[in-house]
């Protein structure tokens, strides 16, 4: 988690330390990040990025939460009732518009070189057996569309979301 001192930053330089954030984490993988490049590119102190991170793993997955969030802002919560066809929507929908999100070099990245590197975020207590499975598949579906794009994953996709269902 950011340090309350960034958290009080202006928003203009919040901005430009994730903007530099982004730019390091899309073009190395967490074990090849430094400081020094993201310092410079965000036009802070040194010591001043340790105030606002504990490390490189607290500032990419500050970074990384954000991406999620605008990844997800279109995505609704399940609904009483598990619908496939939402999940299936939801995972289509950002694999079309995946290209053109500027998060997509850092997303890519996450799933080839640095997920394994971060503890495993708990899944809400509230999903329903279907929901967890679905976001599950969903995710694998986006990971696999990243890496090898193909309409037999999404067919796949399909498939086992209707399974879910029965």
């Amino acid at each position: 988690m950011p340090s309350k001192t960034y958290k009080n930053l202006t928003i203009a330089k919040q901005d430009r330390i994730l903007a530099a954030l982004l730019n390091e984490f899309s073009h190395y993988s967490l074990a090849d990040a430094q400081v020094d490049r993201i310092v410079k590119d965000a036009g802070i102190a040194r010591g001043a990025f340790y105030k606002y991170f504990d490390d490189l793993t607290d500032a990419y997955q500050t970074l990384f939460r954000q991406a999620m969030a605008a990844v997800h802002h279109d995505v609704s919560d399940p609904t009483e009732a598990f619908d496939p066809a939402a999940y299936y929507t939801a995972v289509a929908s950002f694999v079309d518009h995946f290209q053109d999100n500027k998060y997509s070099a850092l997303i890519r990245r996450h799933y080839s070189e640095n997920e394994s590197l971060l503890p495993e975020e708990p899944t809400p207590a509230s999903l329903s057996s279907a929901d967890w499975a679905a976001m599950v598949l969903s995710h694998a579906t986006i990971k696999a569309m990243m890496s090898h794009p193909s309409s037999a994953v999404m067919d796949r996709f399909r498939q086992a979301l209707e399974l879910l269902k029965e």
